[in-house]
């Protein structure tokens, strides 16, 4: 049984990670996929699989001896403007930009090990934050961004102890990687041809999870879990393309990734019914704002520009019910609310059109053998209308209007125990 879970771990780890944020800011919530159906209600005392390793590595000691997940979230944004007045600026563009969102995929792994009946090692893999944004070349807001796109990669080794029979804690260390490329139009010739910019950074930092989970009777559970924030001194290039000012310089931008608490309790009201319940604080404030700074050729030094993201720190709230049919088929269903970090228009940017979302989650599992457990969920997001009014004149210049925002998650995970 060993040989083929220790032949799947390369594997994990070679995944590429792609995704579209569907929780508020850039944060990507779909570590797994089995919580989806609950919109991840009870994420750090539920236990379900090997994945509880990311949202609370203590939730190890509940699982068998040796069990591998894996699983594939699909997410859909929809960012579509609608322009009330926009000044175009020294970079002229027009026309709404096209729909903004786009489809991401987001794959994740998980090997959890007992290596005593109270001591557990494990190993996950995932993308914690990730955005993408797209617009037309063109569009009324193209000198401030036209793409968009921020990955990240994260190896999360962990360990987790049973205290006693109420009591197990766990906690691991995160190497992770960031990576982030940003384009918009810059200075366009007497012929109205454009000079293109792209800004790619990328670095590689560590971070690190705890979390505790309390068997309070044998029908309650009770999870609390925390994320550190991870710092990023990022290095990259400024490269500008085109007939008008082609240039190129090395830049840096330091980032700082905020830190995630997680509190969840799981109650068993009868044989068929359990109830979840989740409450998370993200604090998005580390990122007051992202200071590009040239390092080399003309304007050493200097402030190549300046992303004003001005963040708040954000609350998240879930509830979800899970309905046994028999001892194969299980329901699931959640709701929650998430907070963005935007504080208002003149802070929105069109690389991020976020706001406030309500999670409409449903979900199955399907267990056809005692070893073998299939998830399948599926989320709309409902996200109000978001108004913008980012005034970056005279170069860059205003945006004026309205998003209609929207998206939507499907998912599948597949757990297996040994």
């Amino acid at each position: 049984m060993n040989k083929p879970t220790l032949r799947l771990m390369p594997a994990l780890i070679t995944i590429a990670f792609s995704g579209s944020a569907a929780a508020a800011g850039f944060q990507l919530l779909e570590q797994n996929a089995s919580g989806i159906g609950n919109a991840y209600a009870g994420s750090a005392a539920v236990a379900e699989n090997a994945s509880t390793i990311f949202y609370n590595p203590a939730g190890m000691t509940q699982l068998q001896h040796i069990e591998v997940s894996g699983g594939l979230s699909v997410v859909g944004t929809s960012f579509q403007f609608s322009d009330q007045g926009s000044t175009a600026g020294a970079f002229a563009g027009t026309g709404n930009g096209g729909d903004g969102g786009n489809v991401g995929v987001i794959p994740n792994g998980y090997l959890s090990w007992g290596l005593t009946k109270d001591l557990y090692v494990g190993l996950g893999v995932g993308a914690p934050f990730g955005l993408k944004t797209h617009y037309d070349d063109r569009w009324v807001g193209a000198a401030q961004s036209r793409e968009f796109d921020v990955k990240t990669y994260n190896l999360n080794p962990s360990v987790a102890y049973r205290i006693n029979d109420f009591v197990s804690v766990g906690g691991g260390l995160n190497w992770q990687r960031l990576e982030a490329t940003y384009k918009r139009a810059t200075a366009i010739n007497l012929a109205g041809s454009q000079s293109p910019l792209t800004l790619t950074l990328d670095d590689n930092s560590w971070g690190w999870n705890i979390g505790a989970l309390f068997t309070l009777t044998p029908k309650t559970k009770v999870g609390v879990s925390y994320r550190s924030e991870v710092k990023y001194h990022t290095n990259g290039k400024i490269e500008i393309t085109g007939p008008a000012a082609p240039n190129s310089s090395d830049a840096k931008a330091d980032i700082t990734l905020p830190d995630v608490f997680i509190l969840s309790a799981t109650h068993q009201l009868t044989d068929r019914v359990e109830l979840l319940a989740d409450v998370s604080r993200t604090g998005w404030s580390s990122i007051p704002k992202v200071d590009i700074i040239r390092t080399s050729g003309a304007g050493i030094g200097t402030i190549a520009q300046t992303l004003d993201t001005d963040f708040r720190d954000t609350w998240r709230v879930a509830l979800g019910a899970n309905y046994k049919l028999n001892n194969e088929w299980m329901l699931k269903g959640g709701v929650a609310y998430d907070q963005t970090p935007v504080k208002g228009p003149t802070t929105r940017l069109v690389s991020l059109p976020d706001n406030d979302r309500t999670w409409f989650s449903l979900g199955a599992q399907w267990k056809p053998s005692k070893a073998l457990t299939l998830d399948v969920g599926g989320t709309y997001l409902y996200v109000k209308d978001t108004t913008i009014d980012n005034n970056q004149l005279p170069a860059r210049g205003r945006v004026v209007g309205t998003y209609q925002d929207s998206a939507w998650i499907f998912g599948a995970q597949a757990s297996m125990s040994f």
